[in-house]
Formats: structure tokens, sequence, C-alpha cells
């Protein structure tokens, strides 16, 4: 499969994140080129991207960017002032149909990830669903997050804002969004885009809630995981440091779990020159913002739209077997009752359980995660 990447040129250049995540990728690679942000005039780049994936098995796409425009034979996009983000292409995806706009539009999976995690957190998944399938995916790092940071977000940095940036995307990129995929916070961003949202998202559309639920945030017992506490902590830490080790070390220490911590030093950059005898790391987000998306995830109820679902859409809730979010008896009852009245409505809304998984789903039991999501790809033709 091939993958398109964007992010300001602005930004620093970074080293590839390293962590706990990687090695579980299957072996794609993406040529990311770094491109300035442009008006919105049409106008020339002068920057090549070459995608493939390792082995002969899919032919290598050679990619010229120049604007929104689509041509024959080549996909062409503008780099987007919106978000940083991939656009990774299924192995089956015909390149005809994506620059032949008479050929229907390819169907495409939005995933968005949680407070303090990126884009590259979804690598893996797209890896083992985009091997078998004719859709694309959108990964996309939020607002004050990964290389999307970089980028001047007014504020207030809120749930509602997050995804009107993703919409944006959506529509400066003229993807047809089927399935939207988000986990903890980002489960919230995809509920707040189809309350928002009424043309970029065309029907039918499936929305996956990754362990969240639409209103009160309740966090999970002692000896867990709380976001809340990381972030706290991590403002605490120098902005530069010399070593991911240490940090490492100092997450572990703290009591938050390895896995956790690992994922955590995969936000830090070298900043260091490379041969440089001493080297530095920086965090690649924007904390302050951070912290005030986290307060609107706490605060935003988007019930409303779960219990009122538009026709063409159906919900998908996913609870981790060990969340640390506490899903209450009322949030149980609350989805169980709205299932019934969907489908009287034409909508749909179902409860699923993700077994053997902490709240991070997607490191916990990726190949689970995989089995369940996989069923929103089945049948959705291009």
């Amino acid at each position: 499969m091939s993958v398109i990447s964007k992010f300001p040129a602005a930004h620093r250049h970074q080293e590839a994140p390293v962590g706990f995540l990687a090695a579980r990728k299957v072996g794609f690679r993406s040529a990311v080129a770094s491109v300035p942000f442009q008006d919105d005039l049409f106008r020339h780049s002068q920057s090549a991207l070459s995608c493939s994936r390792k082995g002969a098995k899919y032919p290598s796409v050679q990619m010229t960017l120049i604007d929104e425009r689509v041509a024959r034979g080549r996909n062409m996009t503008m780099p987007s002032r919106i978000l940083a983000y991939d656009l990774v292409h299924g192995a089956l995806v015909r390149w005809s149909s994506i620059a032949d706009k008479s050929s229907p539009d390819t169907p495409t999976a939005v995933l968005v990830h949680g407070i303090l995690g990126s884009r590259k957190n979804w690598e893996y998944l797209c890896s083992e669903i985009g091997a078998s399938i004719s859709n694309m995916f959108l990964l996309v790092d939020l607002r004050c997050h990964g290389d999307s940071a970089s980028t001047s977000k007014k504020g207030p940095h809120t749930v509602a804002a997050a995804a009107l940036d993703v919409l944006k995307l959506v529509a400066q990129l003229r993807i047809t969004p089927r399935v939207l995929v988000g986990h903890s916070f980002g489960g919230k961003v995809v509920l707040s885009m189809v309350e928002q949202a009424a043309k970029p998202l065309a029907r039918p559309v499936r929305v996956w809630v990754l362990d969240a639920t639409p209103g009160k945030v309740r966090p999970g017992g002692d000896g867990e995981d709380h976001p809340q506490e990381l972030i706290s902590f991590l403002s605490r830490m120098p902005k530069e440091v010399s070593s991911k080790r240490d940090v490492l070390n100092a997450l572990i220490k703290e009591g938050f779990s390895e896995d956790v911590a690992q994922w955590v030093v995969t936000n830090l950059q070298q900043t260091s020159p490379s041969g440089s005898s001493s080297r530095s790391f920086s965090w690649v987000f924007d904390l302050k913002g951070i912290a005030e998306m986290y307060q609107s995830y706490e605060e935003t109820n988007l019930w409303n739209i779960v219990e009122d679902v538009p026709r063409g859409v159906h919900m998908n809730f996913l609870k981790a077997e060990r969340s640390l979010h506490r899903w209450a008896l009322e949030d149980l009852q609350r989805i169980h009752a709205a299932e019934d009245l969907a489908a009287d409505e034409g909508g749909g809304v179902q409860m699923h359980v993700l077994e053997d998984a902490g709240h991070w789903v997607h490191a916990d039991n990726p190949d689970g995660l995989f089995r369940i999501l996989s069923s929103s790809f089945q049948g959705i033709k291009t």
C-alpha cells in the first residue's frame, strides 16, 4: 500500500519516532516530503513523493504534489494548512478510480487518535486492514499534536474545534469518509464530526468510538494510567531532554505503565544536529493546548447525537475489557436503549467489547481490534 504524508515545512527536521508500536509495523514505508504552506491559489510545488511497499508485491507509484485538483494517472493534492496527515491507499485501490472523477469515489476511513497520541498510532492497523481492501485511510495529527503542533490554531482548543479541523481537511482533500474511527478523545471528535457535518459526510457512514463514552468521563481505579495525571507530570518536565531513556525511566518511576511510557517518548524529536557528540530531544506537542483539549473532553456531552442518530449513520461503541474509564451501568443502559431507537429511525447503534485490552486498545490487542473493525470494511466497494 502507498502512503502520502503532509506536514508543514516550518517544522524542524524530525527523526522517525521509535517506540513499542514500531515493532508491530508490517513493512510499508513512506517517503515524506516537507512542503511549505501555500496560498489557496494554484501554485506548483517542486516536491515529489515516491511511495511503495517493500517487496515487489505492490507497484511503486510516482506522484507530484501540485494542487487539490486530480489529474488522470496520478494523485495530486495541495499541502494542507489545516492538519498534518497521511493518506494511505489500501492494496486494492484502483488508481484510475482516484484520478477519474467519473468513477465512484474511493471510500475512505478517517482515523483519529486520542490525547497525547499521533497519526502514527494507527500504522499497524492500517497495514493489516489495508492489505486486502479497496479503501483509503486518512490519518491525522490533531491540533496541538505531532506535526500539527507547529500550525497556528486559535483557541479555544475543544472537541468541537478539533472535529471542525478534520471536517475542513476532508473537504479540502475532496474525499468520501465512509468510516470514522476515534480513540478516547478521538472518539468524541468523530461524534462531534457527525453532529456538525451534513454534507462532508456521505451516507451510509460507520462511526467507531473506541473506549470512550459520549458524556461524563469516569477515570478508573488506582494503579491505572490517567491521562490528566500524565499531562500534569509532563508539564513539570524540561522542554528539552538529553535522553529518551531518562524520560522513559522517569515515567515508570512515577507509576505509569511501561507501555504508556514507551508510547509517550515517541513524541520526542531529536533537535541536536546529526552526528553531534551530545544529543538533545524536545516534545512535538503543545502541552498547554492539550491540557485545554482534555478539559473539553471531560466536559463535552454528545449523548444527543447518539440518542438521535441521523439516518444512514451506524455508531459502534467499543469498550476495552480492562478500560481505565469506568463504564457506568447508566452508560451501558443508554447505549442499549439507543440501539433499539436507532433501528426504528433508519440508523444504528451497537456495543462491542475488546477482550484482553486496557484503554490503549491499538497497543494492548491490535489483532483483536483489527478483527472487530474489519467488519466495517466488508462489502464496501469502490
